[in-house]
């Protein structure tokens, strides 16, 4: 969903961290990754609070995104704006846009594309404008759809960003 569950396949909290922890043990990313990594399936799990608690402890333009992508989904737009506007220009959006133009042109969503793909760059914060239409009285079930579609895309983007590092995003 574009904001929290509930959601059948989420997963509790105790389990996300026990499932984290083994793969953490088998792995060399530093510590940081690793709670950037931790953040991105707590938000993906609905577990808001936690999520944020690992966010706000990183003062960085990835942990502002996910910041923002929280309180997108809080939904809290205007923090959500606040924290995009702390990310910056981040190497992830070029994959981000990447990804999300070659979903939009095979649904045929050219609008949309425009909207949050200005000269073919990620524009965050049209994106929380658009999801902020969709949540709203004008907003429609296609809309919707096509939005938690894109927010998925963002979602395995920033899981691949953390996991590997921007060398592999080029």
């Amino acid at each position: 969903e574009l904001g929290p569950g509930p959601r059948a396949e989420i997963r509790s909290l105790a389990e996300l961290h026990q499932n984290l922890e083994r793969l953490f043990h088998h792995t060399t990313l530093p510590s940081v990754r690793q709670e950037l990594l931790r953040c991105v399936v707590l938000l993906w799990h609905d577990h808001h609070e936690p999520a944020h608690e690992i966010c706000q402890q990183i003062e960085t333009p990835d942990g502002s995104w996910l910041h923002g992508l929280l309180h997108r989904r809080e939904p809290d737009y205007g923090n959500a704006r606040y924290w995009f506007r702390r990310v910056g220009v981040h190497p992830g959006f070029s994959v981000l846009a990447e990804k999300v133009t070659a979903f939009l042109t095979s649904q045929g969503e050219h609008k949309l594309a425009t909207q949050l793909l200005p000269r073919g760059q990620w524009d965050p914060f049209a994106f929380v404008a658009a999801c902020e239409q969709a949540a709203g009285r004008s907003g429609t079930a296609t809309q919707r759809v096509c939005l938690r579609q894109i927010q998925a895309v963002e979602f395995e983007v920033l899981l691949e960003y953390f996991w590997n590092g921007c060398a592999t995003l080029d």
